[in-house]
C-alpha cells in the first residue's frame, strides 16, 4: 500500500501570516490562515476542512464497499462531515464530528442499510484515525 504525502508551509506570525497547503498527488493545493480557521468568510481553507472531507470520502467509500461486497449497487451515495473546533483548557480539538449521508441504493431495507453505515463509520481507516473524536451518525436511505 501506497504511503501518502501532503505538505504545509507557513510565512509570518501566526495572526497576519499565512501559508498554503499542497497534496502529495497534486489534486489540491491553496491557501490557509488564521482567519481561515478561526473566523467565518475567508476564501482559504483550514485543517479541520481538509479532515472533514478526508472522512466523508473514507466513510463514503467504506460504505460503498461493504453494500458492493453484500450484493447492493448503490446509485448514489452523498456525506458531509461537520467537523466542531473548539477551545478546551488552554488548547484547541477537534471534539466532533458529524457524519451526514444520504443514499440511493435499490433493494435493500433500512435497518439493513443503518447497520452497513454504523459498520463503516466505526472501521474506516479515518475513523479508527480519529478514535480519540466523537464521531456521530445520521445515515438516511432515500
Amino acid at each position: 500500500m501506497p504511503t501518502r504525502k501532503a505538505e504545509a508551509e507557513w510565512k509570518g506570525n501566526l495572526a497576519e501570516g499565512g501559508g498554503r497547503l499542497k497534496l502529495g498527488s497534486g489534486a489540491f493545493q491553496g491557501p490557509y490562515s488564521f482567519k481561515s480557521r478561526f473566523e467565518e468568510g475567508e476564501s482559504a481553507t483550514n485543517p479541520e476542512e481538509l479532515i472533514g472531507a478526508a472522512h466523508a470520502g473514507c466513510f463514503t467509500m467504506a460504505l460503498t464497499a461493504q453494500l458492493s461486497r453484500a450484493g447492493h449497487k448503490p446509485t448514489r451515495i452523498h456525506t458531509t462531515a461537520q467537523v466542531k473546533l473548539e477551545k478546551v483548557g488552554d488548547a484547541f480539538s477537534i471534539t466532533k464530528i458529524d457524519l451526514e449521508t444520504d443514499a440511493e441504493i435499490p433493494g435493500i431495507d433500512d435497518a439493513a442499510f443503518q447497520k452497513f453505515a454504523t459498520d463503516a463509520k466505526q472501521n474506516c481507516p479515518v475513523s479508527k484515525a480519529l478514535a480519540g473524536t466523537e464521531i456521530g451518525l445520521t445515515a438516511r436511505l432515500r
